[in-house]
C-alpha cells in the first residue's frame, strides 16, 4: 500500500535553484526585475528574488533571472546555470526538471580597486 504523499514547496525548490545559481561561476547574482509574461507565471508571488517555479508530483519547470559577470561568455554561464540547477534540485528533491529557461537580465560591471587608487 501507499505511505501517502510526498509533497515539495515551491519555496524549497526556488530556494535550492537560486543557490545553484549564483554558485555558478561567472554568476554576479539573480535579477529582481520581472518582466509582464514571467510575472504572470508567477501568478504575482515571488519567494526567491530571480526565480520561478512550477512544481508538480514528479516535476518541475524553472524560469531564473540572472545577472552575469562582466567578460564572461554569457551563453556558456547561462548553458552551466542550467545543468547546475537541474543537477541540484533533481539531487536533493528527486524531481525531475523538464525545463529550464535562463534569461540575462544584466550584465556587472565592477569598479576595482586599483582605478580608485590611482585618482
Amino acid at each position: 500500500g501507499s505511505q501517502g504523499i510526498i509533497q515539495i514547496a515551491d519555496d524549497v525548490v526556488a530556494g535550492i535553484s537560486s543557490l545553484a545559481a549564483t554558485k555558478t561561476k561567472g554568476v554576479a547574482g539573480m535579477s529582481g526585475g520581472i518582466t509582464e509574461g514571467w510575472a504572470k507565471r508567477v501568478g504575482g508571488k515571488s519567494a526567491t528574488r530571480g526565480v520561478s517555479v512550477e512544481v508538480g508530483q514528479l516535476e518541475a519547470a524553472i524560469d531564473l533571472r540572472i545577472i552575469v559577470k562582466y567578460g564572461e561568455k554569457i551563453h556558456e554561464v547561462a548553458q552551466e546555470v542550467q545543468k547546475n540547477v537541474k543537477e541540484a534540485v533533481e539531487t536533493m528533491t528527486g524531481l525531475r526538471v523538464v525545463e529550464i529557461n535562463v534569461k540575462v537580465e544584466g550584465v556587472e560591471i565592477q569598479e576595482t580597486d586599483e582605478e580608485d587608487r590611482i585618482k
